[in-house]
């Protein structure tokens, strides 16, 4: 692929994952519906558009995936949109972010992996950083938000590190979506008495789950075949900072100096661990 068409499937992707953050924020701050229903239908429209990719680009294909990896998906789809009912959009992006990647450094010190002293650093700056913007304080973001989307950067991290080496990244997504829309409707069905939709509402989840999350996904497939590795795990680096922008432009979401001290400290110090990993060590995350 030439340079541009590059660059331009790389943007359009982090701007789509970026997105997933602003859209479920704007729907359960501005509309009715529920964070249950926000989940089972964007996991549907996700499945649901990433089956038609797959059919169109390989025609008929085997069901891929797994039972395990399709929970930790719904895990982290679920605890996503409940988190962002007392997020803002840029808080639940840097804490999701960094949980993904601190979870996915933390397998590789588990498996033996010898960090440098630059990305040993890295690392400590960046739990710094996670610490002080969860720090009690006037502008600290609500602890059960925290909380959830922390464990929803924890399940992604489980669910990227378990797809390594499990075929085809794209027809393994698709598996996956379709059976965590399984799990979602079971939620769906055990919040009943708290369900609440309207037209806006399903509009955002269809949005995220079909345009965001689906087609982000092809779009970010197809933008590896042209990006190394590390650069691929380095550019990830911009997804908080989009979703931070739009949530000020887009949601009118204030910007504490709180949050911007500890986005520099959380994006660099990981920057500095992915620029120490050879590439063939280095996680691709896709938030």
């Amino acid at each position: 692929m030439s340079r541009t068409r590059v660059f331009a499937l790389t943007l359009l992707s982090m701007l789509a994952f970026a997105g997933n953050s602003l859209l479920c924020r704007a729907a359960l701050r501005a509309t009715r519906i529920d964070a249950a229903s926000f989940t089972t239908i964007r996991i549907a429209c996700g499945a649901l558009a990433l089956a038609l990719i797959v059919r169109v680009r390989r025609g008929p294909q085997p069901r891929a995936g797994s039972w395990a990896s399709a929970l930790a998906l719904f895990a982290y789809a679920a605890a996503f949109s409940f988190s962002y009912l007392s997020l803002s959009a840029a808080t639940g992006a840097l804490l999701l972010f960094g949980a993904v990647q601190t979870t996915m450094i933390g397998y590789g010190v588990w498996a033996g992996e010898r960090f440098r002293a630059a990305q040993i650093a890295g690392l400590l700056c960046a739990l710094g950083g996670l610490v002080g913007l969860l720090l009690p304080g006037l502008s600290a973001p609500p602890w059960r938000g925290s909380v959830l989307m922390l464990a929803a950067g924890v399940a992604w991290g489980v669910y990227t590190l378990r797809g390594k080496g499990a075929g085809d990244p794209l027809r393994v997504t698709a598996g996956n979506f379709l059976r965590a829309f399984a799990l979602a409707a079971v939620l769906s069905l055990a919040t009943l008495p708290w369900a609440s939709l309207d037209r806006a509402g399903v509009g955002y989840a269809i949005a995220s789950g079909a345009l965001a999350s689906g087609v982000g996904y092809a779009v970010w497939y197809t933008a590896l075949g042209g990006l190394n590795v590390t650069r691929a795990a380095t550019v990830q680096l911009s997804v908080p900072v989009i979703a931070a922008g739009g949530g000020v432009l887009l949601l009118g979401e204030p910007l504490t100096l709180r949050l911007v001290l500890a986005s520099i400290a959380i994006l660099g110090g990981i920057a500095l661990v992915i620029r120490g990993q050879p590439a063939a060590a280095t996680v691709r995350a896709r938030p």
